[in-house]
């Protein structure tokens, strides 16, 4: 049985307080949206009616505009909710009980709504009434979920909320400094205080942020990638250290906040002989480094498959990756080689066609012409297509008689060479 809480009109502005105090009925939650939420109830003590009225209790200093409502899915509860507050829907007539409601219940569109009205379709009784095959061919995928409600039949997954567990530490207000160790000692006493909160909760911290406050008001913040999960005090001041390095600030510093992210379980894979791994930390060390001296994030380039070449990379931020010590590769697992297309000055080459296709082709004013043995393409590549200078060509692979593969690209009349696979 699930329990809905339902705020008429705005919702509460104490909106997660509210859920937080409904946690006290039952530990599972769902927050479907600000104003509606729904509480598992399976398992708890008393009545439909005790629970509403524990819940009502919970919720009273946070909203006096609440509906409560009790059903055996989520359909079911909202309903009861939307009838008044208190009720309860009965197990086994459910879908009578829904057969009263308006359309809206089903949170269907205004104009598939009205269309259904001039079909003599104005409540979910008379929706559930309807053929499913022919109501779901007309009005969509959707209609199958409306159709299904309208019966009493609701199997939307019921998605716990989460707990966050906020790990931070804090120096405010006691003095200002604008010494460089000064700021180093005030962060190791943040990072102590860090790393035993998260030693407590079991947990490691994957990120940091600190929260630079200064005299004139202004707030810096700096994010801190960690290589790997970590308690270790040292490793975190070795990497917000280097973050820092040639960083100056316009006024005397006056707050630090420093803040663990992405925490993880405490658990931590350990491999039986890791002399010659390299340090994931003193990797991070390097690339704080690097990025305070460039003054700006470290990227890596990522490819992607795409016909036209210009697409096929972007520069992305750079992230450490979570190599397990412990796997092993499959065994017999052949390695794949995939030509590298290596792109060459563009130069006009000479091609024959026979059938439509590349046929024999003269690189570099080679001669005679070579023939081309296997010929993939053409890859339609438009360019600038939504503007008056827009530029279309067809691409082509082709490996010709002596070995060599070549990029080629036809424009107009004129072929060209793109560049040659390694």
């Amino acid at each position: 049985m699930l329990l809905c809480v339902k705020v008429d009109g705005e919702p509460p502005a104490r909106w997660e307080e509210l859920l937080d105090a409904l946690d006290a009925v039952s530990p599972l939650v769902d927050d479907v949206r600000p104003g509606l939420a729904f509480a598992d109830m399976h398992g708890s003590t008393g009545t439909p009616s005790d629970w509403i009225d524990r819940a009502r209790a919970a919720i009273a200093p946070f909203t006096p505009h609440a509906r409560l409502g009790v059903g055996r899915n989520k359909i079911c509860a909202r309903a009861a909710a939307t009838l008044g507050d208190g009720n309860v829907c009965p197990q086994g007539g459910e879908r009578s009980f829904l057969s009263q409601f308006p359309l809206e219940l089903l949170d269907i569109e205004p104009g598939v709504i009205e269309r259904l009205r001039l079909l003599g379709v104005a409540r979910t009784g008379d929706l559930a009434r309807l053929p499913h095959g022919p109501f779901v061919r007309r009005f969509g995928p959707q209609a199958a979920s409306w159709h299904a409600w309208a019966r009493g039949e609701d199997a939307t997954p019921f998605v716990p909320r989460g707990h966050a567990v906020a790990i931070e530490a804090s120096i405010f207000g006691e003095g200002r400094t604008e010494d460089e160790a000064q700021v180093i000692f005030a962060l190791r006493l943040l990072l102590s205080r860090i790393c035993s909160d998260l030693e407590r909760c079991g947990k490691r911290a994957g990120s940091l942020r600190l929260d630079i406050e200064l005299e004139d008001a202004q707030v810096h913040t700096v994010g801190v990638t960690l290589a790997s999960p970590t308690i270790s005090e040292r490793a975190m001041l070795d990497v917000v250290r280097a973050k820092l390095e040639g960083t100056t600030f316009p006024a005397p510093i006056v707050g630090l906040r420093l803040r663990a992210g992405d925490l993880e379980e405490g658990g931590e894979q350990v491999a039986l002989f890791s002399g010659s791994d390299f340090d994931p930390q003193a990797v991070a060390v390097a690339i704080s480094r690097l990025e305070a001296m460039l003054g700006e994030p470290v990227r890596h380039a990522r490819t992607h498959p795409a016909h036209v070449l210009e697409e096929r990379f972007s520069y992305d931020a750079f992230a450490p990756p979570k190599v397990s010590l412990l796997c092993h590769p499959e065994p017999n697992k052949r390695e794949t080689i995939v030509p590298q297309l290596r792109l060459m000055s563009v130069a006009e080459i000479d091609v024959t066609v026979r059938g439509g296709a590349p046929a024999l082709v003269s690189v570099r004013n080679a001669r005679p012409p070579r023939a081309v043995l296997e010929c993939s393409g053409p890859w339609r590549v438009e360019i600038g297509w939504f503007s008056d200078a827009c530029v279309v060509r067809d691409e082509y692979d082709v490996l010709l008689e002596d070995g060599e593969l070549y990029r080629i690209y036809r424009q107009g009349s004129q072929w060209y060479l793109r560049g040659t696979y390694d």
